[in-house]
């Protein structure tokens, strides 16, 4: 099989099926996955590769430790074989320990993201099957429906009222009309009506189609390859990486001006060289990526058992941070399930002429599943045998009407439904009750009086017409007009038993709700007071219209609900709250909502979503429930707690760390620790603050919305790091005190450093005082495990190789009373810091 034509749409489907060795029956699921395996996958961008080798490498990347594993070497050459080995089985060690936990996030969020991957149904082996997105291969035959992303750009074989939104491609806001026709090859891309593109996706109607380009040979793909397309930076992704850079740079600079003091003192080169690239080392946070996945996925993790899949982990920040959720009404805040309450005439009246046509527009839409129609369908059903459908015209967000043609008898009957208004537009005529045809300008007043009292009682209100169209076969763009009025479909959806709880339980989190529907002002205030919104302030669509940007921007924060809103407003929406200070969540499931879900901050939908809005989703509700976002919501926020008790940590103890070693190196006659003695220390100061994702969170930590704040993290990294230098240079000064051998000086600060580095992370992991807040099992075990470790390895045969030496019992008393110190000034610290430094 050859390439494929770069102008497919100019070739008739029968010989692009030839071209492209396929058949409409589909390929075979063999000839899937031998073309899968030739071209690859149906990806813009080759995924990551997690596999564990990978993944292993990837411990030992950073630069720093490869000069340190160089220099190693070097070492072993010049016949320093047990120190070299013994720094080769540390960085080995704590490459490992990073390896396993990454693996296990990996993991997990690997098998998270295959619950909501997006499936399309294809002919393989001349049935019809589910195939995983990204396994589309040239060739596949595929099938498509109202709500369905196309998976590649494909030449259209069927096609049966099939509409698209190609705006990704030609910002062409309304929808476009596919069918299997063959056009120039010189024809622009919006008017190639036989082909459809990757990037765009199903409006209304279904179709079959062959698939002619996957990936980044596509389309969409070349636009995305050109623009280099990737997910925007989240506030905390950025925060991470711009702090992660301040750090590598004071680090590298002091460690090379300790590495200058050294070789100016005199000191052996490649010990001095060996002990600075340690020092940055142990100094870097080059952890911190990895821990901090670590953390998200963990709390991924938790999420999901909440409901809850986190397609992005960085969303989880934001997610905790949310401060804002808007979202539609339907299936969130009511059942979800529409229900007819009655079909009447033009008078108020029951009328069997009105449910029946309606039932048949109901009964014969294709496309996406309305809970409309089923709610029409399931009030009762008729006899359609005397019917026959000849046609369709679908629901589109601008007529605002869905159009279907049946035969009966010699009639062709074209029955509409849709917004009341919209119906309206199209009559000139309206059937009475009692069969009599009317000018439409005699009852425009009672339909409005009727349409009135409906909404005020919180009854959403269709109207519904019909025409003979003659001996016409098919809806034209003209036949929408000189319409009769029928009458109203009159629905309800009733709102969720525990929906005024659940809004309680957002607002105690901080987080404010907005509600955007489509439906009118006096349902949308109808609805606010059954869920214990009163006095709801409303701004409706039209208002909006008129509004500037700026007006818009003053005014959004203030207003509970948006009424009678266009999709193409849902966005400006976002935007205004985004602009004015807030992290904006937006909960959609629709054809409409990607847009929005795009400009929002937390952008969430839901697993039985149309394909469109789950693609663009970083969150997946496995249900439809706003409480099922309260549980995430908490689980979030004790995700990025966590990650933020591990960043304050891990930055004070390596400033304090850095400033002290960069002060003993001037005093000194001797390095501070050897080089292997500093690897042992980073080592195992990291393994308790691998468990930090399991630690317990104080309430009052998530009870409102949090933000990554780099300069409250700074002043946290100077006062608490500044302490900790305070009590490394006391231990120095006892050690001098009882003149410490050079072995007994390294080995008390070993274990100075290491036993505070992991009591204080208990200390420092709450505002609260220590002994009120209790912590996560797995940490409080890490912690006491290395502390009993730590004071064991002098005694442990490992001594001599480690070169450390039995301390007296009067220094461990010391260091006792100074780890104490240390403690209580933490606490002190504590409550002056966080009454001056606010979150």
């Amino acid at each position: 099989m050859g390439q494929s034509p770069t102008a497919f749409w100019s070739i008739p489907s029968a010989e692009m099926l030839l071209r492209l060795e396929s058949t409409p029956a589909g390929l075979t699921d063999r000839e899937a996955k031998l073309r899968l395996s030739l071209y690859g996958s149906n990806l813009l961008k080759p995924k990551k590769r997690s596999d564990a080798f990978t993944l292993l490498i990837s411990q030992f990347k950073s630069p720093i430790i490869l000069i340190l594993l160089f220099a190693t070497g070097l070492s072993f050459f010049l016949h320093d074989h047990v120190n070299a080995i013994i720094i080769l089985v540390i960085v080995l060690g704590s490459g490992l320990l990073g390896f396993w936990q990454e693996r296990g996030a990996a993991d997990a969020v690997e098998k998270l993201l295959a619950m909501v991957q997006i499936e399309v149904p294809a002919i393989r082996d001349g049935m019809e099957r589910k195939i995983p997105l990204e396994e589309i291969v040239l060739g596949d035959v595929v099938l498509v429906s109202a709500g369905d992303v196309i998976p590649g750009d494909c030449l259209v074989l069927e096609s049966k009222t099939l509409y698209l939104d190609e705006a990704t491609l030609t910002g062409e806001t309304y929808p476009v009309g596919k069918s299997v026709k063959v056009v120039d090859a010189g024809t622009p891309l919006s008017q190639r009506k036989g082909a459809l593109w990757m990037g765009t996706h199903v409006v209304s109607g279904s179709g079959k189609a062959l698939v002619v380009n996957t990936g980044k040979q596509t389309e969409f793909g070349k636009v995305s390859e050109r623009l280099k397309l990737r997910p925007e930076e989240t506030e905390f992704e950025r925060g991470v990486r711009r702090f992660g850079f301040f750090l590598m740079e004071v680090t590298l600079i002091l460690v090379i001006t300790i590495f200058a003091v050294n070789a100016y003192l005199q000191r052996p080169i490649l010990e001095s060289f060996l002990f600075s690239l340690a020092l940055a080392v142990g100094l870097t946070p080059q952890l911190l990526p990895a821990i901090i996945t670590i953390n998200l996925a963990h709390g991924a993790k938790d999420m999901a058992r909440e409901k809850v899949i986190v397609k992005r982990l960085a969303s989880i920040e934001n997610f905790g941070s949310m401060n804002v959720l808007c979202s539609d009404k339907t299936g969130t805040l009511t059942e979800g399930v529409v229900h007819l309450h009655s079909a009447l005439n033009v008078d108020g009246v029951a009328n069997e002429k009105a449910l029946l046509y309606a039932y048949i527009n109901a009964f014969y839409v294709t496309g996406f599943v309305n809970p409309i129609d089923e709610g029409i369908r399931a009030y009762r059903q008729f006899d359609l045998s005397a019917y026959e459908k000849l046609d369709e015209s679908p629901y589109d967000f601008v007529r605002k009407r869905l159009s279907i043609l049946v035969s009966t008898g010699n009639t062709h009957l074209m029955i509409t439904k849709g917004a009341l208004r919209n119906v309206l537009d199209v009559c000139s005529s309206a059937e009475t009750g009692n069969g009599a045809i009317v000018d439409i300008s005699s009852v425009r007043d009672d339909v409005e009086r009727h349409f009135q009292e409906f909404s005020s009682n919180g009854f959403r209100t269709l109207g519904i017409a019909y025409k003979d169209v003659g001996s016409e076969l098919t809806i034209g763009t003209d036949h929408e007009t000189g319409m009769t009025f029928l009458g109203f479909l009159v629905l309800f959806d009733p709102p969720k038993a525990d929906i005024v709880e659940t809004i309680g339980l957002l607002k105690r989190l901080g987080v404010s709700l907005k509600i955007i529907t489509g439906d009118n002002r006096l349902v949308a205030a109808n609805l606010s007071r059954q869920i214990g919104l009163m006095n709801a302030r409303i701004l409706t669509g039209p208002e909006l219209r008129e509004m500037s940007n700026e007006a818009l921007l003053a005014r959004v924060t203030d207003v509970d609900v948006l009424a009678e809103v266009e999709p193409n407003q849902k966005e400006r929406i976002i935007l205004a709250l985004r602009k004015a200070g807030n992290v904006v969540g937006y909960m959609g499931d629709g054809i409409n909502d990607a847009s929005a879900l795009h400009a929002a901050d937390v952008s969430i939908s839901v697993d039985s979503a149309a394909d469109v809005a789950k693609e663009a989703a970083d969150i997946v509700l496995l249900e439809k429930d706003l409480k099922v976002l309260v549980q995430g919501v908490n689980s979030g926020r004790v995700t990025f707690a966590n990650t933020l008790k591990y960043v304050c940590m891990a930055t004070s103890a390596n400033f304090g760390n850095m400033f002290s070693m960069a002060g003993a190196s001037l005093f000194l006659p001797f390095l501070p620790l050897l080089p292997k003695q500093i690897l042992l220390t980073n080592l195992m100061t990291d393994f308790p603050e691998m468990a930090i994702a399991t630690d317990n969170v104080d309430s009052e930590m998530v009870e409102q919305p949090r933000r990554w704040d780099i300069k409250f993290i700074r002043k946290f990294m100077l006062a608490f790091g500044l302490l900790s230098s305070v009590f490394d240079y006391l231990t120095f000064g006892c050690l001098l005190l009882i003149n410490a051998t050079v072995d007994q000086f390294r080995t008390g600060w070993f274990i100075e450093s290491v036993v505070s580095a992991s009591l204080i992370v208990l200390v420092i992991r709450s505002r609260k005082p220590f002994f009120k807040s209790k912590p996560g099992k797995y940490l409080l075990l890490a912690t006491l495990l290395i502390g009993a470790i730590t004071l064991f390895l002098p005694f442990s045969p490992l001594a001599g190789l480690l070169e450390f030496q039995p301390l007296p019992f009067s220094f461990l008393l010391m260091l006792g009373a100074i780890l104490i110190g240390y403690i209580v000034s933490t606490e002190l610290l504590k409550r002056v810091f966080y009454a001056r430094v606010k979150l």
